[in-house]
């Protein structure tokens, strides 16, 4: 033990939103909290200790013009990994990531392989356009890819009806999210229109991104399957400026988003109030730079929900819904080092003091 570096974290480590320990230690990578006998090489950090942040929702190889290169994903996942943001769930990426997976710099992905879209029914160069008939062959496609999960696109514009409109027939979803449960994958999708959800729910959806089409009529069914939402409501702030600019084209669907975008507070607070699992995701690597976690955090608390919650929802719970460990006795060290309580001000994590990935100081 004399021979290796120990890094002794101390002040207040928030190991769940209401278990605070004073202090942990980190050996060989790994999270304790029993004093190492004998070692002299020890770096304190002092401040408030909470476990690394999750992006339930980006995009690590995708810009606004499809795949990129590496030099290109590693830049993306630098900027979430200075951000404090050490676990990401890929909701979609034309873009192989495989090779960051032995890089212990670079924050863990969870991948849930390419976007599924109906033809012309997505963003160019994003996702594998198919009909229904093959979506239950790529949605088992895409499950041997990822990393236990699925995405969809659940609707997008329709230029004949000039609004969003459903992209799947339910008796083709159905048949998909069955395969992919049989194959041990859970199903997301996109969906920021009212149109799709009864039926991706009822057909037995784990997630629905976005969301911002959830009514009041929708919400008991979602929160009776236990659904859960990631809102991105940094990305939905972005939705008057698509608007205004297909506002001659598509009056319609412009409308459409502006009454999203307006009720998007309401939308989310709902909700939660109603029991329904929140996770925070931002969707960068569209349009949207990484790193806007705490960004996305304050808006949670912006629409109403509790600053521990908000916080539970980048972090703890997040973490469990991932499957991952936080901080956890015997855990990979991947935490985050912060001035203040950010259960009282998620602020805070806009401004790490230091960030631990696999045990090591990393910014």
């Amino acid at each position: 033990m004399s021979d290796r570096a120990v890094l002794h974290v101390k002040g207040r480590v928030l190991v769940g939103p209401d278990e605070v320990r004073d202090e942990l230690w980190v050996v060989d990578g790994r999270t304790t909290y029993e004093r190492p006998s004998g070692a002299r090489d020890i770096r304190t950090v002092a401040g408030w200790a909470v476990p690394g942040l999750v992006d339930a929702h980006c995009h690590v190889g995708l810009d606004t013009h499809g795949p990129v290169d590496e030099a290109t994903s590693e830049k993306q996942a630098l900027a979430d990994r200075d951000a404090g943001t050490l676990l990401l769930r890929d909701a979609g990426s034309p873009s192989d990531t495989r090779w960051m997976d032995a890089r212990d710099d670079l924050p863990k992905i969870i991948r849930a392989g390419r976007h599924i879209a109906r033809t012309r029914r997505y963003i160019r160069n994003f996702a594998h356009e198919i009909e229904p008939g093959d979506l239950v062959a790529f949605v088992a496609q895409e499950a041997g890819r990822g990393d236990g999960w699925v995405k969809l696109v659940g609707d997008w514009i329709d230029r004949e009806a000039g609004d969003l409109t459903a992209c799947w027939p339910r008796g083709e979803v159905e048949a998909a999210i069955a395969e992919a449960h049989r194959l041990g994958a859970r199903v997301t999708a996109h969906c920021f229109a009212e149109v799709a959800l009864r039926d991706l729910v009822e057909a037995g959806i784990d997630c629905v991104e976005h969301a911002t089409g959830l009514t009041d009529d929708l919400i008991p069914l979602f929160a009776g399957r236990g659904v859960a939402i990631v809102p991105t409501l940094v990305n939905i702030a972005t939705f008057p400026d698509l608007a205004a600019g297909a506002e001659t084209k598509f009056p319609g669907w412009s409308a459409h988003m502006r009454r999203l975008h307006e009720r998007r507070y309401d939308t989310v607070r709902n909700a939660y109030d109603a029991g329904i699992p929140v996770f925070v995701g931002t969707d960068a690597g569209g349009s949207l730079a990484h790193g806007l976690v705490a960004d996305e955090v304050a808006e949670l608390v912006k629409a109403g929900i509790p600053p521990v919650e908000a916080l539970s929802a980048t972090a703890w719970g997040a973490r469990a819904w991932l499957g991952r460990p936080g901080l956890e006795e015997g855990a990979p060290a991947d935490l985050v080092v912060l001035d203040g309580d950010p259960r009282v001000d998620v602020r805070m994590l806009a401004a790490p003091r230091r960030i631990v990935l696999n045990g090591r100081v990393v910014g």
